[in-house]
């Protein structure tokens, strides 16, 4: 309940202003922070993650999805006011597998929000000095731009930004 109340207060600040208080801005964002889009978690086993979500908490989960681009493979956990995504290595060059040769048990990968207007809020963070990584927005998961921010700018946490 607190952390969605905390999501919820976030999202009705200026864009600027979730970002950190170093970089808040009185004029108001040309984007909107939008909802809490999902939760990725690294998984070392794929199918174990996936019987555990569906098994054994009863959650409705989707078919796995290769994704070479990203070097991934994904699953969606469906939840009433969000997601989990669990994500599994693809590909030697993975930066999932990189993560898990540092995490072998896995854990919280990333956070997932969504901004009504992607270029304008990459620009934002950018003018901001918040680094992205990539040059420009690439399609995800869900078939949208994605852009993610680094996490040594973010307090620790790796930030993607989806268009909505």
């Amino acid at each position: 309940m607190a952390f969605r109340f905390a999501i919820s207060r976030l999202s009705q600040r200026p864009a600027a202003v979730f970002l950190g208080t170093r970089f808040a801005s009185s004029q108001p964002a040309p984007w909107r922070l939008g909802r809490l889009n999902h939760v990725a978690i690294a998984v070392p086993n794929l199918q174990k993650a996936t019987d555990f979500y569906k098994n054994v908490l009863g959650a409705t989960v989707s078919e796995a999805v290769p994704l070479p681009e990203h070097g991934v493979t994904t699953v969606f956990v469906e939840l009433d006011n969000t997601k989990i995504e669990l994500l599994h290595p693809l590909g030697e060059k993975s930066p999932i597998a990189a993560f898990l040769k540092n995490k072998p048990d896995g854990g919280m990968h990333h956070i997932c929000m969504e901004v009504d207007d992607i270029t304008a809020a990459v620009d934002s963070v950018r003018a901001s000095k918040i680094r992205t990584l990539g040059a420009e927005p690439k399609i995800g998961a869900h078939g949208k731009p994605v852009m993610f921010l680094h996490p040594k700018d973010c307090d620790g946490v790796l930030v993607e930004l989806e268009q909505a």
